[in-house]
């Protein structure tokens, strides 16, 4: 059975920067959630930043490769650099997705973390750009397909897909 890793503030868990969650619901999350799919994961607390914490922005808007390559950095809005513990979680997140096999990622959308297609652009004004988060480009670049709360039915073709392939439910 594959498993999903799946950001945990999406199933309910209060890890967001803010101190709450953003609980996705829905029958098929329920259903993976029945079936021992899910892996809830949080970077940002992995990474050891705590519960609630400054909300935290990709300077420049330049998306998590660039973090990933030493060229952007993750910033609060007082200014303080998180980034090496955005890496820190991005790679405890691979760490988990290598160790359980996981292939799958349903992650928050937007997130600095977890955003698989848009970001916020670094100004705290409440702008986005096209980009990845810092775990979403780390989990990419290691073979793990991401995909955002928005995106579940793509998640659970792909997943379908996986499974056909192996051969297994």
């Amino acid at each position: 059975m594959e498993r999903i890793l799946v950001s945990a503030c999406l199933v309910g868990r209060p890890v967001r920067y803010d101190g709450r969650a953003k609980d996705v619901g829905g029958a098929l999350l329920a259903q993976w959630r029945d079936e021992g799919r899910l892996v809830p994961f949080c970077p940002e607390m992995e990474g050891g930043l705590p519960v609630p914490r400054p909300p935290a922005e990709i300077e420049g808007g330049a998306g998590g490769a660039a973090v990933l390559a030493g060229s952007a950095r993750v910033l609060t809005f007082a200014g303080a650099d998180v980034t090496r513990n955005f890496l820190a979680g991005a790679h405890a997140a691979l760490a988990v997705a290598r160790l359980m096999g996981i292939r799958i990622a349903l992650l928050k959308e937007g997130s600095p973390s977890c955003g698989g297609l848009r970001v916020y652009d670094g100004t705290f004004r409440g702008r986005v750009t096209p980009g990845a988060g810092v775990t979403a480009a780390l989990l990419e670049a290691g073979g793990v397909r991401v995909f955002g709360e928005d995106r579940l039915d793509e998640a659970a073709a792909y997943l379908a897909e996986l499974e056909s392939a192996s051969g297994r439910p």
